[in-house]
């Protein structure tokens, strides 16, 4: 295979990829979905969002696909262990054929990372043990923070503090990640440069934010938002859609069929609702619905 010119992923504005899809949303039977296990839409010819599909699990996770010179990083496998159901290998397969297709070069390689280890975010992983050129990351914190360079001390506090943070180089493609305790205390947060998507997995996406560590959550919401007072960020994208259009509503768990989807994309204005609404929760147990998301203290 003949070696393909580098590509500089620091031209240009980030932003200029397309957003503007129609997400498989589930189906009023199940049993007739005619959907794709998973959805894959390109944002740009470097980067690919997928969906799983609501009949195969409700959860219907987003999970994150991005090429750089000399390897791609998977964030996220799923919520589906059985590759008869859901092929989540075989299209990250398809997807790198295609993009080497494009873009030939030898030894090139897949790095599969995390945002927290919930089992509805790693369920795909052993669909990967054993490819070749290919590193999983457990996402158990010990795995990612050995992998990351975070540090704990003896109580498994973060001996760097709350601002640590590590650059994952996918060659020329540079991502920025940090540890972000709130929902999980083994969460990390991605932000990309050549896309300006910051991906907060379970810590903020348009449905409900469950809340284990309350502290750690109000001060991971700070620190994003400092973070994007310093980086050009374009989009703040989670992991799932539960929120419908109507303010305040969210569809009930277990639904397979939310017609009345909002964008899975969020701004940084909504982190600053977020905060606006952690100073009005101030720490109360309960559910707690906003416009576009829902404050969920203790698991309610």
């Amino acid at each position: 295979m003949r070696a393909d010119a580098e590509i500089d992923f620091t031209v240009g504005d980030p932003g200029t990829g397309d957003l503007d899809v129609s997400w498989i949303h589930g189906s009023e039977s199940a049993k007739h979905n005619t959907d794709p296990d998973i959805q894959v839409h390109a944002y740009d010819e470097h980067t690919y969002i997928l969906r799983q599909n609501m009949a195969v699990n409700y959860e219907a996770p987003f999970m994150f696909l991005l090429f750089g010179n000399a390897r791609a990083v998977l964030i996220d496998t799923g919520a589906t262990a059985s590759a008869d159901f859901f092929p989540l290998r075989r299209v990250v397969d398809e997807l790198m054929d295609t993009w080497l297709a494009a873009h030939p070069r030898d030894g090139y390689r897949l790095l599969v990372l995390h945002t927290h280890p919930h089992g509805d975010h790693v369920a795909g992983d052993a669909q990967f043990a054993g490819r070749p050129g290919t590193v999983v990351v457990d996402a158990d914190r010990d795995s990612a923070w050995e992998f990351f360079g975070f540090t704990d001390d003896a109580d498994g506090n973060l001996t760097g503090g709350a601002d640590q943070s590590a650059r994952v180089d996918l060659g020329g493609r540079v991502l920025e990640c940090w540890p972000s305790p709130g929902h999980h205390d083994a969460a990390v947060t991605f932000y990309d440069p050549h896309t300006g998507f910051l991906l907060t997995g379970d810590t903020v996406y348009p449905g409900r934010l469950y809340i284990q560590d309350w502290p750690a959550f109000v001060s991971t919401i700070d620190r994003l938002i400092g973070f994007c007072s310093t980086r050009p960020v374009t989009h703040v994208l989670g992991c799932h859609i539960e929120m419908s259009r109507e303010p305040g509503v969210d569809y009930p768990i277990f639904t397979t069929y939310q017609p009345e989807e909002p964008p899975l994309q969020m701004t940084v204005e909504q982190l600053r609702e977020i905060r606006r609404a952690i100073d009005e929760v101030d720490g109360r147990p309960g559910r707690h619905p906003f416009p576009g998301f829902v404050l969920c203290l203790d698991g309610v």
